[in-house]
């Protein structure tokens, strides 16, 4: 008698998003060699044309939502999806491209495109979340390639995925990096930042950006006094909190406090 197994089936799906994120699960190889062993690649139109119709076990969800389709579509995939993971800072946090909801849209595009009234596009970038169930995020900007494999393995065999949610000073400390701000006063968003991308910045003497968004007991008003007090106006703080996850409560909240502090012509940020 023979015994038919059968692997869980993976898909992976774009929405606004620079393909970084994807990039990254390929630039995994000899690790993405074998989670490939372990499941079934079913649908992924970055790297193969071969599909195979869904539902699937496992459907991985790069990018934000920015246009009345991509509302729909997104719907339809969790539809015929088991598990909903969600990578990168545009999927999580509605990304760079989340800008535009503090800004008017109607503006922008009428400085970018020759024919703006052909542009079909929402008001405000919005996080997957948002609008369906997701049972897993992964952040980054770009997420690091080891996690996301990390990820995949998990839901393949039925577990949770072991991803820190510590600060990137942890990752600092164990690099032997010098801290950036104390040893030389450059501003780092690394105590409020979670933990994933290695302490990249900090490692070449650079301060952290904050891609990988908040860490689980961040305190971004106490970070901000520190930045201020190293020198930092209350418009570059309201662009630190921004730049990658400008729609995560923490990072949000901190940048409308500055932008309200900035329009009334104060430096000094009550609280």
């Amino acid at each position: 008698m023979t015994t038919t197994t059968t692997t869980p089936t993976v898909a992976v799906w774009k929405f606004a998003s620079c393909d970084g994120c994807q990039l990254n699960l390929l630039n995994a190889e000899d690790e993405l060699l074998d989670v490939a062993k372990a499941v079934t690649i079913a649908y992924f139109p970055e790297a193969t044309r071969a599909m195979q119709d869904g539902p699937y076990d496992v459907s991985i969800v790069e990018g934000s939502i920015t246009t009345p389709e991509e509302i729909e579509r997104i719907k339809h995939v969790r539809e015929i999806s088991g598990k909903l993971i969600t990578i990168g800072a545009c999927a999580t946090h509605g990304g760079i491209q989340a800008l535009r909801n503090y800004a008017d849209v109607e503006e922008y595009t009428s400085y970018v495109y020759a024919s703006p009234e052909f542009i079909d596009t929402l008001e405000t970038s919005t996080p997957i979340s948002e609008h369906v169930h997701v049972d897993f995020e992964l952040r980054g900007c770009p997420v690091d390639k080891y996690q996301l494999v990390e990820v995949i393995s998990a839901f393949a065999q039925g577990r949770r995925p072991r991803i820190p949610t510590y600060s990137v000073c942890v990752e600092c400390k164990r690099a032997g990096n010098i801290c950036v701000p104390v040893a030389q006063g450059t501003p780092c968003l690394g105590p409020v930042t979670q933990a994933g991308c290695g302490a990249i910045c900090p490692s070449f003497n650079r301060g952290c950006y904050a891609c990988f968004g908040p860490q689980d007991s961040q305190n971004c008003h106490g970070m901000a006094d520190r930045l201020m007090a190293l020198g930092m106006t209350t418009e570059e703080m309201t662009r630190a909190y921004r730049t990658f996850n400008a729609t995560c409560e923490p990072f949000q909240a901190e940048s409308l406090r500055h932008e309200r502090a900035r329009k009334a012509g104060a430096e000094e940020v009550e609280a």
